[in-house]
């Protein structure tokens, strides 16, 4: 099980079109592929403009069979050319539940885990 940590900063002013055109346009798709949305946040404190998105994973290999989904749709490549323009940074980290975490984050992604599984074969599929 993986969480993968986005995180995007925007220009000043850029924030709030980003916000609405990723609930018009974006989101829906990127459900459709990406199926665990553990968070995404606006930043409050510290460096302001950012947004940072949680997704959860069964495996990393879960994790490049859905994006490699989710770019082939054309609807998310035509949202991708109107928002890129707007971020300034792209960050993206990866990361791994400690041991007495898994299976809470298992329960989060609805997912059974089992030791020494990472549960290729319950990628639900797009």
């Amino acid at each position: 099980m993986i969480v993968e940590e986005r995180r995007y900063t925007f220009s000043p002013g850029n924030l709030q079109v980003f916000l609405q055109r990723y609930a018009e346009q974006g989101m829906a798709v990127q459900r459709q592929y990406l199926h665990h949305l553990l968070g995404y946040y606006v930043s409050e404190v510290g460096p302001l403009n950012q947004i940072t998105a949680l997704w959860g994973y069964p495996s990393f290999a879960a994790r490049e069979q859905w994006r490699a989904a989710l770019f082939a749709d054309p609807r998310w490549t035509a949202f991708l050319q109107k928002v890129r323009p707007l971020m300034t940074q792209q960050e993206c980290r990866i990361l791994k539940a400690a041991p007495f975490f898994e299976q809470t984050l298992a329960n989060l992604l609805n997912t059974d885990l089992l030791p020494g599984e990472d549960n290729e074969t319950s990628i639900p599929q797009p």
